[in-house]
Parts: structure tokens; sequence; C-alpha cells
């Protein structure tokens, strides 16, 4: 079993930081987080030339045809810049929910569009706030139109068509939760925008009132797509994580050696080392539990519902650290709007909500490894 990537991957993951460095410094996300705009349009068009969309759809659908190490790669490097693109809903989700379940007519119109970034897909999941489950999902879906609000859609005032999990039959049941297709750009559809603590990742609450639907997948099948696709998402998501808590603590470093006090970097003061020794070890910690996910996403193996899980919670826990500590370790200057320590810190929070709270992801992995357990015995 290696757990290193490739000569190739490694090269793709270099293209990708010197495109990103040059395309989305920490000027072009403070635009995002202070203008009007939901998202960087431009950057989003630039990661579709380069192919960065495409990475794992095929390349009849107009992909790269790669893998998901490669797509590992990318998602690390778009961590450390933060940027701020609708990246995560429309290729781990949207994506993914297409290439899972999509029929042949779905994946020839919507991939193609979502390898360029014509396009722009969302997952409308959540109806209330607390953890989701085939109880909570009771919006109505009936006679191919679909009734209810959807709430906190990532990317959902931006994305031009949801995956939305929707009730067929009666009860809390997960058999009775289908997926469908929904056009967001119909006048049966209504956008509210939502404001939450990273405003470089928009979010919105989706309202729709007798809107078109297409079914996804087979009738009844929704909430086992839901969790195939969450466990994919999950350890593309932790390398999203693990980019950024590799950057808030390169950040900490290199201001810690620079900073002066008393006549000596505050580096050299035993606190400071052992905080940055701390978030070394959160950080390495994560990006362990995050190759063996990606190991299992890429070979198809038995254990990636574990290894998902281990792999969310570790990168979880190193992004919120590591940004927290960047404060700390730049002091009073920390908290100002002049240092960028605060955008870090503002992701860390938002992608730890994302797919679920920590928490939740921790249930998973105790009920999980139970499991595994029984099977052994």
């Amino acid at each position: 079993m290696d757990f290193e990537f490739t000569d190739e991957q490694k090269q793709l993951g270099a293209e990708a930081r010197r495109f990103l460095q040059a395309r989305c410094p920490p000027a072009a996300v403070r635009a995002v987080l202070e203008g009007p705009q939901s998202y960087d349009a431009a950057l989003w068009r630039g990661l579709g030339e380069m192919g960065f969309l495409g990475v794992v759809i095929p390349e009849r659908y107009g992909g790269l045809g790669l893998g998901y190490l490669e797509l590992c790669v990318v998602a690390e490097e778009l961590g450390r810049a933060l940027a701020p693109v609708p990246f995560s809903s429309s290729v781990f989700l949207a994506t993914e929910f297409l290439l899972a379940a999509g029929s042949e007519a779905q994946k020839r119109s919507w991939l193609p569009k979502l390898a360029s970034g014509a396009a722009i897909g969302c997952l409308a999941l959540a109806e209330s706030i607390g953890p989701v489950s085939p109880k909570t999902v009771q919006l109505a879906a009936a006679n191919g139109r679909l009734n209810g609000t959807k709430i906190v859609v990532a990317d959902g005032d931006i994305a031009d068509f949801a995956v939305v999990a929707a009730r067929t039959a009666p009860g809390a049941d997960a058999r009775g939760v289908s997926l469908f297709l929904v056009d967001l750009k119909g006048p049966a559809v209504t956008r509210g925008v939502v404001e939450t603590i990273d405003p470089t990742r928009s979010h919105a609450t989706l309202t729709f009132k007798d809107a078109p639907t297409e079914p996804l997948g087979d009738p009844g099948d929704g909430w086992r797509l839901i969790g195939e696709v969450f466990d994919r998402a999950a350890v593309l998501t932790a390398f999203e994580q693990i980019g950024g808590a590799d950057r808030a603590l390169e950040m900490a470093r290199d201001y810690a050696l620079e900073r002066m006090a008393f006549g000596r970097p505050i580096g050299s003061f035993q606190a400071i080392k052992h905080m940055l020794a701390d978030m070394y070890v959160s950080a390495a910690l994560a990006r362990s539990n995050g190759y063996y996910g990606a190991w299992a996403l890429s070979t198809g193996a038995a254990e990636l519902p574990e290894a998902a899980a281990s792999a969310r919670v570790a990168a979880t826990q190193a992004f919120q650290h590591c940004a927290r500590n960047n404060i700390q370790v730049h002091g009073g200057m920390g908290f100002t709007w002049a240092f960028d320590c605060h955008l870090f810190y503002r992701r860390s929070n938002l992608l730890a909500l994302n797919l679920g709270s920590l928490a939740q992801w921790q249930d998973a992995l105790i009920q999980r490894m139970r499991e595994r357990n029984v099977q052994a015995a």
C-alpha cells in the first residue's frame, strides 16, 4: 500500500498552486468578502479552462478523465488559497450525484457544462436547523412538481440547478426519500441569500412552488445515494481543509520568525514553540487520515465509510485548530482586519459544518467502526 502521490499527481498540484497564486491572492478573496459578488466569476472560468473542474469527469463528457487522487491534490490547493468559488458544491456534490445516479441524457446535458464552468450545481438537503436525517426531509414531490423550502443551501444563490432531496412517500422512512434535478432559473424557484460567517462562500434559502422536477436515480434510493456521495465528498473536503490548515500553520511560523520582541524572534519563546508544534501535529495527523481516505476512495475499498469519517474528523479539527492558533501567534494584530488570519478562521468554521457537523461525523465514525468489528467477529 503506497500512501504517496505519483510524480504526475504532484506536478498537477504544483500547476494548480501556481495558477491559484497568480489568480487567487488574498486580495482576491477579500474582494469577494467585501464586495457585492457572491464568488469570483473570473477565477471560476479560469479553473474550467485549466480543466480543474472536470478532473474526474470522463473525457466523453468533456472532463479530463483522471481519478480521485488527482482531485484530492487540486482540492488541497484550493483550500490553501481559500478560493472563493463554488467548487465543493459543483464538483464534490452535484457532479458526484450525476456520476453516481444520472441517466445518460442527464450526464450529457450537465457534465460538460460542469466541467467547463458554464454551469454551477448545488445540493438542497436541509429543511431545518440541526442534524439532517430521513425524517427531516419532508419537502414534497408529486406529479413531477416540487413544493417546499430548503435552507442554507451552499451556493444556492448562484447555482444553475440543484440536486434536491424530496419525499415521495409519507412518513419518516429513508425509503421515501428520492432525488430530483431542478432548474433554479425558472419562476417556480425563489432564492433568498443567507448570511454566514464566511461570505466568500455564499448560501441561500430556496423556495419551490410547483417547480418542475426531473428524477435523479431510482425512486426511494435518495438517502442511500446521499450517504454514498457524502463519503466521497468527505474525503475531498478533508483535503480542502488540510490545505487550509497547512497554510495557516505556515503563516504562523513565518510571523513567529519575523516578529521581534525583547530583541529576539517570538518563535524562540517556549509558549510559541509549543503552539506551533501542536499545530504541526494536528495538521500531520489530518494528512495521514486524509491519505487513508484518498486510498479508500480511489480504490473503491470497503473501508471507505470509516476512512471517510476519519479523514473528515481529523481535517476538521486540524483546520479549526490551526486557524485559531494562527490568530494567537499573531497576537493582537491577528484580530485586526489588516491581517489575513481571519479569512482562514472564517473558512475553517464554515467547512466544519459542510456535510454535517463534527459531532455527527464523530458519531458516524464510532458507529461504522462498531459495525466493522461486528462483521469481523
